[in-house]
């Protein structure tokens, strides 16, 4: 029973507070000792915004600014339309098939609420583990049961569909995955997206792709969900935080079927999350260039390779890490991952234990490569000193 003097929501309680809070916590203390951090633990760029992009939201401040319109600015809409015809040779319609958000995560928390049916039997979400908790949460708050698919090393990370039950298949109203994968960093073939959707045309649930992170690779570009040749099934979420260097502009996307455009674009008034018109026009910017997305993925090259050298140079052994702006590192023999997080913060590198992921992720910690080049050589020399 709650101590305070109004109701709690009992999801609110179940779900606790958000596990990178525990990892605030911590960096505050060993900051407290003098220790100086190099922060690896949370996936936020400290990439510059490029300067053509802070010029087009300076310029899109008016005098007096009226709200925004969830359907988007018709700009934006085109540029992310042409931006997915360059990147994927798919052709979308801006004015129906994709509609702006306000980042990713409002965008991936609310997607159970438009989808989710109990009254119709349809009240379990599929997401994967480890992986972002925003999937778990909005289906929790949805009203939905959410189940967790394992990514398993053996399995390429990718989870074992074959796992889920035909019950559970009839069950389900929506399956989040998440490709480049944060924290594994693995990706999935096309060939994976193509036998989700097979089984989406069967069971009539929807895709929901987050692929926050598509645009940083250091091979092949990964593949996309927009791929495939029917999206009648499908949600892509994307978003210029890691592309761009834009996590404080809060400027992401969703795109799909022309009728869960139209399902979002009836829901989003409600919730208020329509991006304001200056970071919409600083929005259409980012995605009408790439070579500032070029720049910047050779910078993630660098520091990637400074680290990988260092911490295979101790014995550590990487996992995954084909793409994103994370290593995925498997823990020394009888450590846990927060336990071996704790002993490098107390050297002053932060990491984020797999743990904080979800059970599946235990065994391993996730470097975020975002601090600078120089503090990336910095924190190598430290790790092939301690450990």
């Amino acid at each position: 029973m709650s101590t305070l003097p109004f109701p709690v929501s009992p999801v609110l309680r179940e779900v606790g507070d958000y596990p990178f809070l525990r990892l605030d916590a911590e960096k505050q203390r060993v900051a407290a000792t003098g220790v100086r951090l190099i922060d690896f633990g949370v996936g936020d760029p400290r990439e510059p915004t490029d300067p053509m992009i802070r010029e087009a939201l300076a310029a899109g401040i008016r005098e007096t600014m009226e709200y925004p319109k969830a359907v988007g600015l018709p700009e934006l809409r085109d540029a992310i339309a042409a931006w997915i015809a360059r990147r994927y040779g798919v052709t979308i319609d801006p004015a129906t098939q994709v509609v702006p958000t306000l980042g990713a995560k409002e965008a991936v928390f609310s997607m159970a609420a438009v989808v989710v049916d109990p009254d119709a039997g349809r009240d379990l979400v599929l997401t994967t583990q480890p992986g972002y908790p925003v999937t778990v949460r909005g289906a929790r708050f949805a009203g939905a049961e959410a189940l967790a698919l394992p990514l398993e090393e053996s399995n390429g990370f990718l989870p074992d569909l074959d796992a889920v039950t035909p019950e559970q298949w009839r069950r389900t109203a929506l399956v989040w995955v998440n490709y480049p994968n944060n924290p594994t960093g693995a990706v999935a073939p096309l060939a994976f997206y193509a036998d989700l959707a097979e089984r989406a045309a069967e069971h009539g649930f929807l895709i929901a792709s987050d692929e926050a992170y598509s645009e940083l690779y250091f091979d092949e570009p990964p593949a996309s969900a927009l791929q495939l040749p029917d999206l009648s099934r499908v949600a892509v979420v994307n978003t210029l935080s890691k592309r761009s260097s834009m996590t404080g502009y809060r400027s992401g996307f969703v795109a799909g079927s022309p009728e869960l455009i139209a399902l979002l674009k009836s829901f989003r008034p409600t919730v208020g999350t329509a991006p304001q018109e200056f970071v919409q026009r600083a929005a259409a910017t980012a995605w009408s260039d790439e070579r500032h997305v070029e720049e910047a993925r050779e910078r993630y090259r660098v520091k990637r390779a400074i680290m990988r050298e260092a911490l295979e140079a101790v014995g550590l052994r990487i996992a995954g890490s084909r793409a994103t702006m994370y290593l995925w590192v498997a823990v020394p023999e009888g450590d846990t991952s927060e336990g071996f997080a704790t002993r490098l913060i107390e050297h002053g590198i932060v990491v984020a234990p797999g743990g904080f992921l979800g059970p599946a992720g235990e065994g391993f910690v996730r470097f975020a490569l975002v601090p600078t080049i120089d503090d990336c050589r910095t924190a190598a020399a430290t790790i092939r000193e301690v450990l």
